[in-house]
């Protein structure tokens, strides 16, 4: 592989890493937080796309688009949570597992009932429609812009959750609820705040992937198992694991594509294997007692 060709490689498997930061970074919180095995998680990355998507074609304003669908979203995981969750906190596992691997056809369904089944494409905003020369390759600029967005979300994510109050407040409930409930902080509120915030993401990575990948109802449940390994790549409850799995599956993935491309799933897998072998708890995990 020539050294351009290599270097565009790299920056789509980075911003494909982004991309999987942004969904996987509320599942992994939603995990370490409220014990929710959410298969539906990547639905919400669907619902993000086709909110955005409505949403420029009444406006034709991309950057509203950007910021309306995540909050559409965030209202209907808070809605989700509330309605249908909370009351299986204290259930077996297995009813979480199957009510929420039942919300990814429900939310499939409803999109193809609003929407249509065929694929749809986003448009990228007017200023970012063209390409520039990067190290010798030619790249869209529109992925530079998904590039520099992600790693503007993530250090606003660290600090929002590592030097805030709030975050204190949230990482808290994610080590230990019981303990957190038990200094006065209503868990009830911050569980749907949580829920809402992973959900909000999870929209707005679907918005911000629709001019690369489209809309296309199955693009929720195709997202959710790289979403997933990069979880357990980079350890439960972890932002920098989040951050750190995603750039590793998403550059994986993506030169998996160009040297196996008939089995390019299996460099993900590889990954992730090595990753439990030699530690369990992921990268940046806290340790299996």
């Amino acid at each position: 592989m020539l050294l351009p060709d290599f270097f565009s490689q790299a920056l789509n498997g980075l911003s494909y890493g982004v991309l999987l930061f942004l969904l996987s970074v509320g599942l992994t919180l939603i995990f370490g937080m409220l014990d929710i095995v959410n298969l539906a998680h990547g639905s919400f990355y669907m619902l993000g796309a086709y909110a955005g998507l409505t949403m420029i074609g009444l406006t034709g304003n991309f950057w509203l688009a950007l910021v309306a669908a995540p909050l559409v979203v965030g209202a209907i995981g808070a809605l989700m949570e509330r309605s249908v969750l909370r009351p299986l906190y204290r259930r077996p596992p297995l009813d979480q597992v199957l009510l929420t691997f039942g919300f990814i056809y429900f939310f499939e369904d409803l999109v193809k009932w609003i929407w249509g089944g065929r694929i749809r494409s986003i448009p990228p905003p007017d200023v970012f429609s063209g390409s520039v020369k990067l190290g010798g390759a030619t790249v869209p600029s529109y992925r530079l812009f998904v590039i520099v967005f992600g790693l503007v979300m993530a250090v606003l994510l660290w600090v929002v959750i590592d030097k805030t109050r709030l975050g204190s407040i949230i990482r808290a409930g994610v080590f230990d609820a019981e303990m957190t409930a038990g200094m006065g902080i209503n868990t009830g509120r911050l569980f749907t705040g949580v829920f809402a915030l992973g959900a909000a993401l999870g929209g707005l990575s679907g918005v911000i992937a629709g001019p690369i990948q489209s809309a296309q109802p199955p693009m929720g449940a195709s997202i959710l198992i790289p979403a997933l390994i990069v979880v357990v790549v980079g350890g439960l409850g972890s932002l920098k694991g989040s951050f750190v799995g995603s750039l590793i599956i998403g550059q994986a993935e993506t030169f998996g594509k160009v040297w196996l491309p008939g089995a390019s799933m299996m460099m993900i897998y590889a990954v992730m294997a090595l990753v439990v072998l030699l530690r369990p708890q992921g990268l940046f995990g806290r340790p299996l007692k």
